[in-house]
């Protein structure tokens, strides 16, 4: 099917496919499906094309400059982000902002931020195979809407839900990758820093010291070019 043919059916009322969006995981959502983000949200605060609509007190969709140059894709929300609506604003977010803030990045110019899943797993388990799937059409429309330059990928589910990537993150973390004309960088999540506090040369926060420099650097020169 063409995508013509494909975005016609939204206007065919008979059918009420992008009505359907939010309700059945089958139901596709093509490039383009979203005009703002706000459209966008509406549909993830309505969502069930997983198990996770059942559970989330609200939908986490994303927070920043809607036109950032770098987008920072997380895993999940946990219980505050769950509670707010808002990504990382809970100890790991406290941290991230620490981490930008170190190489003079600002959270609310610089970057927007998202997850794969919109929606809090229960006791914070990783998201399924499954959930991944459902949801990670919405994050590629948000992706296509913000139109980074450079994209952050923190931790192994968001590595592997936008990648598919089989490598694990220690083993390719600091490395760009080129993905749809986009710079992305496997980092480590700030929740896994939190549970290494060594600063020596070698762990995990001396290598993120290392990335987010390495990042500010391409930012410094995408933003000359």
């Amino acid at each position: 099917m063409s995508s013509e043919n494909q975005l016609s059916l939204f206007e065919d009322s008979t059918l009420n496919q992008k009505d359907a969006i939010p309700k059945d995981a089958k139901v596709p959502i093509p490039p383009g499906t979203y005009q703002t983000m706000k459209e966008l949200a509406e549909h993830c605060n309505n969502c069930q094309r997983c198990e996770l609509g059942k559970t989330r007190q609200n939908a986490v969709v994303g927070r920043g400059n809607l036109q950032a140059p770098i987008m920072i894709i997380g895993e999940a929300p946990g219980q505050n982000e769950d509670e707010t609506g808002l990504p990382f604003v809970g100890r790991a977010g406290q941290l991230l902002e620490k981490i930008l803030a170190s190489v003079k990045l600002d959270s609310e110019q610089d970057i927007y931020i998202a997850n794969i899943n919109k929606c809090r797993p229960p006791d914070n388990r990783n998201p399924t195979v499954e959930e991944i799937k459902a949801c990670k059409p919405y994050l590629l429309e948000q992706i296509r809407l913000v139109d980074p330059k450079i994209i952050l990928l923190t931790g192994a589910t968001a590595l592997k839900g936008l990648l598919a990537e089989k490598r694990g993150i220690t083993k390719i973390r600091g490395q760009w990758i080129d993905w749809e004309g986009r710079l992305c960088m496997p980092i480590f999540h700030p929740s896994y820093l939190l549970r290494n506090s060594s600063r020596e040369v070698g762990s995990p926060k001396w290598l993120m010291w290392q990335d987010i420099q390495a990042v500010k650097a391409k930012f410094d020169e995408i933003q000359k070019s």
